[in-house]
């Protein structure tokens, strides 16, 4: 597929007079976070005016994430510091969440901080659609990720957990080639009117949610070559699988009160050990009453 230019898309974007904001949340991302804000500043604010504003929603950081990021020009705001009469939150839904408060654009394009291979053309291809195709309201990016010296397709929490529940539960966004992809960006019309998964549930969450209210054909894709990041021990995956799980019988209408939140496994000494996962979700942000008196927003039925 030919992809248009970035002087291309600035042009739609300034003749639509609307706004573009690119959103990292990021923790303990010092090592790649910088790369990523210097990147966008360079080729997609300062060559070519297409990003209006770079922001990175720190969650926490014990490392210097923050520095890095606010040294090559964006945006930090601290995620506990957003929004804190709506009460504490977790997890890397929540900061997608409150990046929604903390962004102005009417375009928002999420980026995950940890990607070491980082191109402009990542910015670009994901929001060339919604300045293309009035009908596109959220574009989800897909990849090859290098690992075990080759080219291969979804993670393992995608290809194990998220691809089965989809075709199992969802099979209407079986298309989707990377359901738990950090790296999407939509209209804010169509984000704050759906509910965010605190947790790691969110990616999946929000595929069904945005399908549901706005429909599938409201979901574009955008080819973003080959993706490197930081890959995740197997013990840290389990509790991401449990929060992808708990959003997906949640959306499939399974409420019943008894579904523990909870990972229960073991240890190498086979000892019981309990992992408690972040299963909360944060309303839709238009009925936030502070959301809506900052940018104007009237709460319609």
């Amino acid at each position: 597929m030919k992809y248009l230019t970035a002087q291309a898309l600035a042009e739609r974007k300034t003749a639509q007079g609307t706004t573009i904001s690119v959103c990292l949340p990021a923790r303990d991302e010092e090592a790649t976070v910088g790369h990523i804000v210097a990147t966008v500043r360079r080729n997609l604010v300062e060559r070519v005016p297409l990003v209006d504003e770079i922001v990175v929603v720190d969650d926490g950081s014990r490392d210097a994430t923050a520095e890095a990021a606010r040294w090559e020009g964006a945006t930090v705001h601290a995620a506990a510091e957003i929004l804190p009469d709506a009460g504490a939150g977790s997890g890397k839904g929540n900061a997608l969440w409150l990046s929604l408060f903390a962004t102005t654009g009417a375009v928002i394009c999420w980026v995950d901080a940890d990607v070491r291979n980082f191109r402009a053309d990542f910015i670009t291809r994901l929001v060339e659609p919604l300045l293309v195709d009035p009908d596109a309201g959220f574009v989800k990016g897909y990849y090859r990720r290098p690992l075990f010296g080759r080219p291969t397709g979804g993670g393992r929490v995608t290809e194990l957990v998220a691809r089965p529940l989809l075709s199992a539960l969802f099979p209407q966004l079986t298309h989707i080639v990377q359901p738990l992809g950090g790296e999407y960006a939509g209209r804010r019309a169509l984000l704050e009117a759906v509910p965010f998964v605190e947790g790691y549930g969110v990616d999946f969450g929000l595929l069904v949610d945005i399908a549901s209210a706005f429909g599938a054909e409201s979901i574009h894709q955008a080819d973003l070559g080959v993706r490197e990041h930081r890959n995740r021990p197997i013990e840290e995956l389990a509790p991401m699988s449990m929060e992808v799980v708990l959003t997906a019988l949640r959306r499939a209408g399974v409420n019943r009160a008894d579904i523990s939140p909870t990972l229960v496994r073991f240890d190498e000494h086979h000892e019981k050990t309990l992992v408690p996962v972040e299963s909360r979700e944060r309303a839709p942000m238009i009925t936030i009453p502070a959301y809506r008196t900052k940018l104007g927003r009237e709460l319609t039925a």
